[in-house]
């Protein structure tokens, strides 16, 4: 290769890292300030529990989740949402993704908890640990509901009711919704680009 070729080859390639890296270093700023790219199609608060359905039977599991998804970090269970509806919880100022892919809380539903996050989200957003032993959440003093924000950022497909959760008992999660939620009004946030 000349010495020609192999200057433009260099510099081709400085210009693309140069493109990655600010395109990144954009995302992350973006991350940050709190804006996510998306359109929020519901924003609520709710009480939220926790689970862990690893299907082995443990712990008063019940079996893989709905979705036909294995066990995960962010899969959550919904009352009434379409499964694979997509979103992010907040709780005292840490913010965290949940697609929705299986169904419950059942009973605790008609008492007002709208979400059951799975175990190591609930773990992380509290500051406790996640117990393999006992599929549990350790060192949050017993606490198993926390009152925490949502944002939906995507619906599922299927059925469900596209709105505010509703207790399981409703039989929502089984109905085609006709008329969603119209999306929510979103402070704009602009960022600057730290490459420009």
């Amino acid at each position: 290769m000349s010495a020609r070729m192999r200057s433009i080859a260099l510099l081709a390639a400085s210009t693309l890292g140069a493109l990655t890296i600010g395109s990144a270093a954009a995302s992350a700023a973006s991350a940050d300030s709190g804006a996510t790219g998306q359109q929020a199609m519901l924003k609520g608060s709710t009480t939220a529990s926790y689970f862990w359905d690893d299907s082995s039977g443990r712990a008063g599991d019940t079996g893989l989740p709905a979705a036909g998804k294995p066990m995960q970090k962010g899969l959550a269970a919904s009352p009434s949402w379409p499964l694979l509806t997509e979103g992010y919880v907040m709780y005292k100022g840490k913010k965290l993704p949940f697609f929705v892919g299986d169904r419950g809380p059942g009973d605790p539903s008609s008492r007002g908890v709208m979400l059951d996050l799975d175990a190591k989200t609930f773990a992380e957003l509290t500051g406790g640990s996640f117990n393999d032993d006992t599929l549990g959440v350790d060192g949050v003093e017993g606490e198993g509901h926390i009152k925490i924000d949502y944002v939906i950022t995507k619906w599922g497909d299927g059925v469900g009711k596209k709105n505010f959760p509703v207790a399981f008992s409703t039989g929502a999660w089984s109905e085609r919704d006709s008329r969603p939620a119209t999306p929510a009004k979103v402070k704009t946030v602009s960022v600057k680009n730290p490459a420009g």
